[in-house]
């Protein structure tokens, strides 16, 4: 089984595989489509950052196998070898601490003014008093993000006594505490931080998120860095707040491709880096070993854990895993999108046997934030970083044999702990919520772009909620209105055209006072 490493991976992957007397090329220097017609016969290939597409799957006969040495894994083309029959690994965790120190690198580059004072010191200037710094220690230091990097940086921080503060919407507030960060709002941390770093995921949840609004709270002279993912800043609005007057150091380490060219970053950016955070030798040694690790353990052992577009197993329609996604978001839009504490999910009928398979995709339903398409164990792992105890429950009572997915779901909101469940099943090849809380008979289809309204229960609400939607120019496809007579609440759920926008969810609850509303788009 020849194995095809087209990049400048470590060599203790190569080393390992030979060892198990596969066959191995290894070469960064020629052009991938040269190299893979050159070695058709591949029937592995471990990667970087290299764009694996469908062309080069097709070219590629005999490959069964891709492993990507790293977390991201949107450089390969997942779905097409899906489809051809392929699985797909990440190695993910072993770049955090390589990004965690970059961090630190930056934050001293930027204070010491490292890297001017270099070039006008070899140009022969004495520019010293112009390069007065400042100094880590006893700064108060914001993490935004307390995932495996946020967390780490914290941990490499230590040394400098800073005061740390963090904010994780979706962390546990003591967890934070037990590694040295004291939770707080976002707006706070903005507002009282030195330097503030910010480790989220990319993706619509965090578009722009770092806001004008944020950026004007910052104190004058702070650092921003932002090592996530390229948009998480808004970079314009940075750019007004500077010319406005404020002062904010800048430092970028992420862009909208990695590749040569000119960096939208530059304009606004102290420092500019190459996407350099896992760039180092021993977070490049770490992903080579675990990726040959994985490939090893897959052939001897048929371990499949690390796979990311892995299929269902037999007998498991995917919209069953779909299924729970949706009640896993609706049971953390319902409970408020609060802090997630616990989750039960609850399989009836068939669904039981395939347990595992549910944890991913009840993990990206209550923690969007979260990284997405793990293999159950890193899901698990990943829900108890965040705090959130995890039950897979048998059915105790009712129909244990049909084929239904009940959620449920505990989060914390304003000092308020709230509980949320929601029960579907699939009929007519659609996902389908049946109940929501007391709100018994919906049988709604959960495609398309939903608005939920909960109200106290009286006449003329819904026309006023459907007048608001055709102001819109938003066309109503369905509604489900059920009534919880114990607490005399409506909850109505209506499928509309086109997704419902912030503004009208606000004009919505203002109408017609309602106790709750939302828009979700599935």
């Amino acid at each position: 089984m020849k194995v095809l490493i087209p990049t400048k991976l470590n060599k203790v992957a190569a080393n390992l595989l030979a060892g198990q007397g596969l066959p191995v090329v290894q070469d960064a220097e020629t052009d991938l489509e040269t190299l893979v017609a050159a070695n058709p016969d591949t029937v592995i290939m471990i990667v970087r950052s290299e764009k694996i597409t469908s062309a080069i799957i097709d070219a590629l006969p005999s490959l069964k196998l891709i492993v990507r040495a790293g977390a991201g894994y949107d450089n390969i083309d997942c779905q097409y070898a899906r489809k051809k029959g392929i699985d797909v690994m990440n190695t993910p965790g072993a770049n955090a601490n390589g990004v965690a120190e970059e961090v630190v690198a930056m934050i001293l580059a930027c204070y010491r003014h490292i890297v001017p004072a270099d070039t006008t010191t070899r140009a022969g200037l004495w520019e010293k008093k112009k390069y007065m710094g400042r100094e880590i220690t006893k700064k108060t230091i914001g993490i935004v993000g307390l995932g495996n990097i946020g967390r780490l940086l914290a941990k490499r921080l230590q040394g400098f006594e800073p005061v740390l503060i963090g904010y994780d919407h979706f962390l546990a507030k003591q967890r934070a505490i037990n590694i040295g960060v004291t939770p707080v709002e976002l707006d706070t941390l903005f507002e009282r931080s030195d330097i503030i770093s910010l480790h989220v995921p990319g993706g619509p949840a965090t578009q722009k998120m770092v806001s004008f609004d944020l950026l004007r709270k910052m104190k004058d002279g702070a650092m921003l860095i932002n090592c996530s993912r390229y948009g998480v800043v808004d970079e314009e609005a940075l750019a007004q707040v500077v010319a406005e007057g404020k002062k904010i150091i800048y430092a970028t380490d992420v862009h909208p491709k990695d590749a040569a060219g000119e960096k939208p970053s530059s304009a606004v950016a102290d420092l500019v880096l190459p996407h350099l955070g896992a760039n180092t030798e021993e977070a490049n040694r770490n992903a080579a070993k675990r990726a040959a690790e994985q490939v090893i353990a897959y052939f001897e052992r048929g371990d499949t854990s690390c796979v990311v577009n892995a299929q269902g197993p037999v007998g498991l329609d995917p919209l069953q895993l779909q299924l729970a996604k949706m009640l896993a978001t609706l049971g953390r839009l319902v409970g408020g999108n609060g802090a997630i504490r616990r989750v039960d999910c609850t399989l009836g009928g068939s669904l039981r046997q395939f347990r595992k398979w549910f944890t991913p995709r009840i993990l990206e339903g209550v923690l969007p934030e979260a990284e997405k398409n793990l293999n159950w164990a890193a899901a698990e792992d990943s829900l108890r970083e965040h705090g959130v105890i995890y039950r897979a429950k048998e059915p105790l009572v009712g129909n244990v044999e049909e084929d239904s997915i009940v959620v449920e779901v505990v989060s914390e909101r304003d000092g308020s702990t709230l509980t949320s469940t929601v029960r579907g099943i699939v009929a007519e090849n659609a996902p389908i919520v049946s109940t929501i809380n007391g709100f018994k008979g919906l049988y709604f289809d959960l495609t398309g772009n939903l608005l939920f309204v909960r109200y106290t229960d009286r006449p003329g609400v819904l026309a006023h909620v459907t007048k608001v939607l055709a102001d819109a120019e938003i066309n109503i496809e369905n509604i489900s209105a059920p009534i919880d007579h114990s607490i005399s609440e409506t909850l109505a759920v209506i499928k509309t055209n086109k997704p419902v926008s912030g503004a009208e969810v606000s004009a919505v609850m203002t109408l017609v006072k309602a106790i709750d509303a939302f828009a979700v788009t599935f």
